[in-house]
């Protein structure tokens, strides 16, 4: 590529950047102005974080295990989380359930796949997921890696062994599994956009076409319980007001910039958690708005 070529990608690429930065901060500001609700059925080990992590983002939470409940309001949600963490007997056919119902409505949701490749029950359902797939999903690396090859995205010979809540994988490991089942997802998506997010040290985010990385954060957030829980149910909040790759480029920066401040004021995990939900409300959209974006 001529040095010419190189300088018009680059300035297409800040151009692109500025206007997603745009748009973060619209988002930020209607999360703030409209409290949207973002229903949740999360594992019930982190819920209480789950909740209050989306009150303090400007959103409003609702919390249910019932199928019907879950379905009924959803009409009055923007969009829903979805998390198969700790699991009970009847998720098997309740989450699949709810699942059909949301492709039905268009109705838009999140989908944490924790522990995604452990157990025969949550591979079940995560698998059940793939003809009633969510618009957003976010994990670690192992998750998503997992993921895309139960969904036989990616070779089964490119996929680590299972790591439970944390990753063994390295963010850039799960850069090609992440895109192909951000573009799955999208091709299945009614409005035709989705997005998939995995978190670690740099964060990475992707529509399917273009990898974005978001650097910062504080290693804090892996020694509390329900951190990646909790931003999934933020990612809902987010994604009630816009579209999914912003939603999820949002609620990363958000989470990077009060893991950040939280560590500043912080004595341990107790204090960091305390800290970090006030953080989450004191962040303004200006400072997500204005985190760095980095193209890939």
């Amino acid at each position: 590529m001529s040095e010419s070529s190189q300088a018009t990608a680059a300035d297409r690429d800040d151009a692109d950047v500025a206007a997603l930065k745009a748009r973060i901060r619209q988002a930020a500001e209607a999360v703030r102005e409209r409290t949207p609700m973002a229903q949740s059925f999360t594992n019930f080990v982190t819920i209480n974080l789950v909740a209050n992590a989306q009150l303090a983002a400007g959103g409003a939470a609702a919390m249910s295990f019932l199928p019907d409940d879950v379905v009924d309001t959803a009409s009055m949600s923007g969009a829903d989380y979805i998390n198969v963490g700790t699991l009970l007997p009847f998720y098997k056919d309740a989450l699949p359930k709810i699942a059909r119902a949301f492709r039905k409505t268009g109705h838009k949701w999140v989908l944490d796949p924790v522990a995604a490749g452990i157990g025969s029950t949550r591979t079940e359902i995560l698998r059940a997921f793939r003809a009633a797939p969510p618009t957003v999903v976010r994990g670690n690396a192992s998750e998503i890696i997992a993921l895309a090859t139960m969904w036989g995205l990616v070779s089964p010979d490119d996929a680590t062994r299972p790591a439970g809540v944390e990753s063994v994988d390295e963010v850039e490991a799960a850069v090609e599994p992440a895109k192909a089942l951000a573009r799955f997802l999208a091709a299945s998506a009614p409005g035709g956009e989705a997005a998939v997010a995995v978190s670690g040290k740099a964060d990475l985010v992707t529509d399917g076409a273009t990898v974005y990385r978001l650097p910062g954060g504080s290693p804090m957030m892996a020694k509390i319980t329900g951190a990646g829980c909790s931003l999934g149910g933020v990612t809902a909040v987010y994604l009630a007001v816009t579209d999914p790759l912003t939603a999820a480029l949002a609620a990363t920066a958000l989470y990077d910039r009060a893991g950040e401040a939280a560590e500043k004021v912080s004595n341990g995990p107790g204090s960091f958690q305390v800290a970090f939900l006030d953080a989450l409300w004191n962040t303004t959209p200006d400072q997500i708005a204005s985190s760095p974006i980095l193209t890939v």
